[in-house]
């Protein structure tokens, strides 16, 4: 098992490795003195793991309760939210009880946005069952939900007391969900990590997953660290999201949050190029390993369409959108860009140049 704290306006451990789900109670018992634990978790998770954390609380001495609502994107809504908190009022959990997040993204945002204000704050546990939500979502104590004008409007910075990422629950992924989270774990490479991204050429979906895991752990702990409420560095970590979250809209959330993110990357690599801020060699690895992981590299929206989103987008500022621009693997800047320049942006990054995967250079 890897253990890595992350440092914050409050101290927690993430700790990585398999068989952990069984010892999850006993480790939370560290970290927190509740008597009442709620799980909140959706219906493709709880069926699956719902009967192992249970049994891990309730021997740990939790009375247990829970709340399964509808798996997908269409639940991180007011609605869920609110359901959420009714739940939470009316099997009166109290200020010193504690919330567990069962699941991926959506389940991990709600279910923190909810601890963040009941009771203006309980204690919340991040349990993430998928690749993305481990590697992202899980860390760093963004909670939030979406609302009609756009993803992730509504929300709060509030860190959990303890991650607990058991690798094995990724066995049960569909491999299409996996390669959502790898989008994101690629993300980290083109960020952060030359090297990094070179083992996931040669490596493809049978990378190590506690030790590719762990370093993105390790990256984004430091990201965090420097900046937790997103007004500097942080924001790099919204490589390919502002119009990734543009694609995800215009899909009415049909193309997966990782889909969209490795489709905004794309974008963002080819406007690079197109704009000198890149050569070609970054955008062909970027654009090639994004193929090796069979994810997709652009969409049928028209840029017009995908600007609308993207000036809804909350990292907007004034007539200012910040955008994350890859200069080479392991380096990109933040490139405050006129609102005004970014529709010609997008058609650069939707329509310039013609990619040719390399045969071997980058395997």
């Amino acid at each position: 098992m890897k253990t890595i704290e992350v440092r914050a306006s409050s101290t927690y451990n993430v700790l990585i490795g398999s068989g952990l789900l069984d010892a999850l109670g006993e480790q939370i018992k560290k970290v927190c003195n509740a008597a009442k634990a709620a799980v909140i978790s959706d219906s493709n998770v709880f069926p699956i793991y719902g009967d192992t954390v249970t049994q891990s609380l309730r021997s740990a001495g939790f009375d247990v309760v829970h709340f399964v609502f509808p798996a997908g994107e269409e639940s991180k809504n007011g609605h869920t939210f609110l359901e959420i908190i009714n739940f939470l009022a009316e099997n009166h959990l109290t200020r010193t009880d504690c919330l567990i997040a069962l699941g991926g993204g959506v389940v991990g945002d709600v279910t923190g946005f909810a601890a963040a204000v009941y009771l203006r704050g309980i204690a919340y546990i991040q349990v993430p069952t998928t690749l993305l939500a481990a590697v992202d979502s899980s860390v760093g104590g963004k909670t939030a939900i979406d609302l009609p004008a756009g993803k992730n409007l509504c929300g709060a910075f509030y860190q959990p007391r303890l991650v607990l990422c058991d690798i094995d629950t990724l066995d049960t992924l569909p491999v299409d969900i996996f390669r959502d989270g790898c989008a994101e774990v690629i993300k980290y490479g083109i960020l952060y990590d030359n090297q990094l991204f070179s083992t996931l050429e040669h490596s493809g979906l049978q990378f190590d997953r506690e030790a590719v895991i762990s370093r993105c752990v390790e990256l984004k702990r430091d990201v965090v660290a420097e900046d937790e409420f997103d007004t500097g560095s942080r924001m790099k970590l919204n490589l390919g999201h502002t119009v990734g979250h543009g694609v995800e809209a215009c899909s009415e959330f049909q193309i997966s949050h990782g889909k969209a993110v490795a489709i905004g990357t794309a974008i963002v690599s080819r406007a690079a190029l197109a704009s000198g801020l890149c050569d070609n060699e970054t955008r062909d690895r970027i654009l090639s390993i994004l193929e090796q992981f069979e994810l997709p590299t652009t969409c049928s929206y028209s840029p017009e369409v995908l600007m609308d989103w993207a000036l809804s987008d909350k990292k907007r500022a004034g007539d200012t959108v910040n955008l994350i621009i890859p200069r080479s693997i392991g380096h990109c800047d933040i490139v405050p860009s006129p609102v005004a320049n970014l529709l010609s942006f997008i058609k650069a990054g939707l329509s310039y140049g013609h990619h040719h995967p390399p045969q071997k250079a980058f395997r």
